[in-house]
């Protein structure tokens, strides 16, 4: 491609023949030796910005992006959907509606339809208490910006 350049065979190659000595062509490869750092460091960008464009925040993807970052071994990390339970509304007597409710369930808060999570991730307690930070940040980088998550030990 355009961009793969190799700076000491083009410092070679500019070099007039009758110039072409060990020590002069050394010389050369010192001068470019910053110039070619800096290819390679842009090489490197271009490459991790190649890979978060490639991802999205698909549930393949984002569990791909967490395994290939956190847990390469042993891919560990999965993704589920969120807790969805209803509300249940106590009617006052007003409204002239049953009082008996039947068998309540106490769920967290987080847990309900409208203050729930749209996804779960379930990661190894050893990243969650080293890396979770990490983690928090890649989530938070890939998923949409309207959904919502939490993160369970396995």
């Amino acid at each position: 491609m355009w961009y793969d350049v190799d700076y000491k065979r083009l410092g070679i190659l500019i070099l007039p023949t009758f110039l072409r000595k060990p020590i002069l062509v050394s010389w050369v490869h010192v001068l470019l030796m910053p110039i070619s750092n800096l290819h390679y460091t842009w090489k490197q960008k271009r490459l991790a910005d190649w890979y978060k464009l490639n991802h999205t925040g698909q549930v393949c993807f984002l569990r791909k992006v967490l395994n290939d970052t956190l847990d390469v071994a042993d891919r560990r990390i999965y993704i589920d959907e969120g807790n969805s339970f209803p509300r249940k509304y106590i009617y006052t007597r007003a409204e002239n509606k049953p009082v008996f409710l039947g068998k309540m369930h106490i769920y967290q808060n987080s847990e309900y339809t409208n203050t729930g999570v749209d996804f779960i991730v379930f990661a190894p307690v050893d990243i969650i208490n080293t890396r979770i930070h990490e983690l928090n940040a890649l989530i938070t980088f890939y998923k949409l910006a309207s959904k919502r998550y939490k993160i369970q030990p396995i």
